[in-house]
């Protein structure tokens, strides 16, 4: 009749207290007549001592110290404050005396990693010619991974993201919406799509929620945001693109200017950074002990600056480039460094893209032909959102389209959406996996997808 208790929860509070814990096996060890046992929940761990005694037998303990790793165990026991702190467990004031052990569930013999290698930083490994795990063999044996406690740290993080991503938004008076992925053109207006057999036609996979965010908008929806995958057929084989990946998309109509929009997706960024100080502070520093990083910072107004301030940052800094010419993924970082070296930010928003760089539906600036009303989000030196003021009249929209050599029949159903009134609006997608990659100072999004996909990689 005992009530499972959490390993989280055994804290000094619960000294002398008799218990019941569920949990893995993480390792055992045995000494005479004692087997002691550390029990992992999540990232979260306890010493358990098995001793031979009133409650435990000499089989008992040899029984304990043959339970393989990873199996999971039913223990119940009492709550003893432990002599001394116990290394290498969360909870190092408090160790479980065991009176009753159950095997609940028994794992293999042998494991296609170990846990403790998983978790090594990659430089204590080579220095002390320590095993550690590279990313594929981690991807291949993805139950396995996801069970260490920076994995469960990573996603227990990723899951606050979207957590604060919903309250702030709606707080903000937004209202979430569901988009189709299977749709009868190309979202984004370019070859980049996955094709699907649909019944006696093809389809596509959704590169982006962007006509339905627009049309909400249409509808009088005023603020609407989703939460969904997006599909990107890209051969990218770089440490930040994935095939599929979860978007955090905006759209919002404004009544004066296109910053209201820009201000209010920088809002919501910064209520989630903070969020995730205030609530994740255990989450941010397990990974921190195997990926060391500096602590995220951002500003608050956010800072911005339009794109001709960043090129002659860059050029400044020697880099020879042009007006209207994009920044390459090198210039992005180091631009980002040279950003936070001036402002002390990692976070900032770079306005007033070239025109001639963005899509065909982003809107000219009516100051200057040759800018939008276009701009991206940066963490870290790296694009973690894509966004613009939209056209939505539709003649200027066609004549744009034709001006990108577009095939107005293939969007013909984006273009009719604004023919019956549509209001000024913006918006923007944010890459999930990204924006959890960049605040933890991680180095490839493979580790912040909980099963990536890439042109290489369709399992597990």
């Amino acid at each position: 009749d005992r009530v499972l208790v959490r390993i989280k929860d055994l804290t000094l509070e619960k000294a002398d207290q008799e218990v019941w814990v569920r949990g893995r096996i993480h390792t055992s060890r045995a000494k005479g007549k004692q087997c002691f046992l550390v029990l992992r929940q999540q990232h979260f761990s306890i010493q358990a001592l098995v001793a031979v005694g009133q409650h435990a037998s000499k089989q008992m303990v040899k029984f304990a110290a043959n339970i393989t790793k990873e199996s999971i165990v039913d223990v119940e026991g009492v709550v003893r404050k432990a002599f001394q702190k116990v290394g290498g467990c969360t909870q190092q004031d408090v160790e479980l005396h065991v009176q009753r052990l159950y095997v609940i569930s028994s794992a293999e013999p042998r494991l296609p990693l170990q846990l403790d290698d998983a978790v090594r930083p990659e430089v204590e490994g080579d220095e002390d010619g320590r095993a550690t795990v590279n990313q594929d063999t981690r991807l291949d044996n993805r139950v396995i991974d996801l069970r260490t406690s920076t994995s469960q740290a990573i996603f227990c993080l990723q899951s606050g993201i979207c957590q604060l991503f919903r309250e702030t938004l709606i707080r903000k008076g937004f209202v979430e919406i569901q988009t189709p992925k299977i749709i009868s053109a190309a979202s984004e207006g370019g070859a980049n799509v996955f094709t699907v057999s649909y019944f006696k036609t093809s389809a596509y996979l959704a590169q982006s929620p962007q006509l339905y965010k627009q049309m909400c908008i249409c509808a009088d929806f005023d603020k609407v945001f989703c939460v969904g995958p997006v599909f990107r057929a890209e051969d990218s084989n770089t440490h930040r693109h994935l095939t599929e990946f979860v978007g955090l998309d905006i759209e919002m109509a404004f009544n004066y200017h296109y910053h209201e929009v820009v201000d209010e997706i920088a809002d919501t960024l910064v209520q989630i950074f903070k969020g995730l100080q205030e609530r994740f502070q255990t989450e941010i520093q397990t990974v921190g002990k195997q990926f060391p990083c500096e602590p995220f910072k951002f500003l608050e107004p956010t800072l911005r600056l339009e794109y001709r301030e960043g090129v002659a940052m860059l050029r400044e800094a020697g880099v020879e480039m042009g007006d209207e010419e994009d920044l390459s993924t090198p210039n992005e970082k180091l631009l980002g460094r040279l950003v936070k070296e001036k402002y002390d930010t990692d976070f900032y928003i770079l306005d007033k893209y070239p025109l001639a760089v963005r899509p065909f539906y982003t809107m000219p600036d009516p100051a200057n032909p040759k800018t939008s009303n276009s701009y991206d989000m940066f963490m870290r030196g790296e694009e973690i959102l894509s966004g613009a003021q939209r056209i939505h009249d539709p003649q200027l929209l066609t004549e744009r389209a034709k001006h990108h050599g577009i095939d107005l029949e293939k969007i013909k159903a984006y273009i009719d959406s604004f023919r019956f009134g549509a209001p000024p609006h913006a918006g923007g997608g944010i890459g999930l996996e990204r924006v959890t990659m960049l605040y933890l100072g991680l180095h490839n999004v493979r580790q912040t997808s909980m099963f990536p996909r890439d042109p290489k990689r369709l399992t597990p």
